[in-house]
């Protein structure tokens, strides 16, 4: 116990073994979904379930033990929303690659991302991308999620005049969707740790009640990793229509990490005198190399959540708090068939809730700046209905360009903003 204290600095945080341990617990419970609706959203892309769901875990546990160890924040990681819906929405079905190269793409912006932690290029980076854009940039994740819920959920389904259309809303399953949903809104609301899982189970269990699921036990041995595991290809992921996808995938991972380590963190004492982290390159390498182990093992882009907050709250202020999430993410392993009888309504209704939460960016924007405003909403409203995160950044950071230049406002633009609107606009005309 003298070496827990020594080693994270639990005196010196004014923290202790039992307020950590419990912090833990509580970011666990708040980020528990991810087991559930990560392999959801990639079996979608032709994954195996069982085996992304043993790739979830052993990754996020992976990503939060290093977070603590290395960096000594009481941050957890695991596969991120965002990320994984571009990974299955924009690159395998949208397109048209295969989930071995998406695996392969995840694996090479690791490594860029790996290299980018220990080199004085973060910080130009972290500061390329202009700060209204980054916020139409989470606002556009967030409606896509919204947009690919109500999908799931049969809320909204194709119509031939006009696209979309509504779908049957007094359906069992569309019933069951809007009750999940509800119910994680309320809990939220109230301030209940883990609603979002707690919404989840409540709808399986409504279901299985009636009938309604193939309920496989709750306790078994872990599935096979097999199916995922090494099955990245590298070389297909190396050639021209993939620089966007790449490119892509490290601007989603790099700002989601960085906005998410600043945002929770700034309700602690852990930040120096000027806003900054003392210790970002541990944390950025604890994301980044957990993305290259994800990759290997099978899923998406690992990322730190802004879920870390419930535990922040609790208490937790050293990476003990995330090496304790981490270990409870390898107990979850042997929770599979449980994680495999959650039907797809009920994930939606988790997808709708994180969708909301990422929309609220679209408040932040400077409405009062129109050249700044305009980009923002382009970006935003592009990747639904472009169903690509990826184009509705390009088309965000192109539009940025022009309207800057047009404005006579060029200085308004970082040389990395144009370089980043260039590939976008060279992927365009050429491939």
């Amino acid at each position: 116990m003298k070496s827990l204290e020594t080693f994270f600095k639990l005196r010196e945080h004014a923290t202790n073994i039992r307020i950590e341990s419990m912090a833990g617990l509580t970011t666990f419970l708040a980020m528990a979904y991810i087991t559930i609706v990560n392999p959801t959203v990639l079996s979608s892309a032709g994954m195996d379930f069982g085996a992304v769901f043993v790739a979830t875990c052993v990754t996020a546990a992976f990503g939060s033990i290093v977070m603590g160890l290395y960096g000594n924040y009481p941050i957890a990681q695991a596969p991120g929303m965002a990320q994984n819906a571009f990974f299955t929405f924009g690159v395998v079905l949208g397109m048209e690659h295969s989930w071995q190269t998406a695996l392969g793409a995840v694996f090479i912006s690791g490594i860029i991302f790996v290299i980018l932690s220990v080199s004085p290029v973060r910080a130009w980076l972290v500061n390329a991308i202009p700060q209204n854009l980054k916020l139409g940039i989470a606002a556009g994740i967030g409606l896509f999620l919204g947009f690919i819920a109500l999908k799931n959920a049969g809320i909204v389904v194709a119509h031939e005049a006009t696209f979309i259309t509504l779908g049957d809303i007094v359906s069992f399953e569309a019933i069951l969707f809007i009750t999940g949903f509800v119910v994680i809104v309320a809990l939220s609301a109230r301030r209940i740790i883990g609603a979002v899982i707690i919404g989840i189970l409540l709808t399986t269990l409504i279901a299985a009640i009636f009938g309604r699921i193939d309920f496989d036990g709750i306790v078994a041995m872990p599935p096979s990793p097999a199916p995922v595991l090494l099955q990245l290809d590298i070389i297909a992921a190396f050639q021209w229509s993939m620089v966007t996808v790449i490119l892509s995938m490290l601007i989603i991972d790099v700002f989601d990490t960085a906005g998410t380590l600043i945002g929770v963190l700034t309700r602690t004492n852990l930040l120096d005198e000027d806003g900054r982290l003392p210790r970002l390159q541990q944390a950025l390498m604890s994301d980044s190399s957990a993305t290259v182990i994800g990759a290997i093992a099978g899923t998406s882009s690992t990322t730190s959540y802004i879920e870390s907050a419930a535990g922040v709250a609790a208490g937790g202020r050293t990476g003990l708090t995330a090496v304790v999430c981490g270990l409870l993410f390898l107990a979850c392993l042997f929770f599979a068939p449980l994680a495999q009888s959650v039907p797809a309504y009920a994930t939606a209704a988790a997808l709708l809730f994180v969708a909301c939460l990422m929309a609220r960016s679209l408040a932040d924007i400077d409405h009062n700046d129109f050249t700044e405003s305009a980009p923002a909403i382009v970006t935003a409203i592009a990747m639904p209905l472009t169903f690509s995160i990826a184009e509705g950044i390009g088309l965000g950071f192109i539009s940025y360009i022009l309207i800057k230049v047009l404005s006579g406002r060029t200085m308004d633009c970082s040389i990395a903003t144009y370089i980043i609107g260039l590939i976008f606009t060279l992927k365009y005309i050429f491939l």
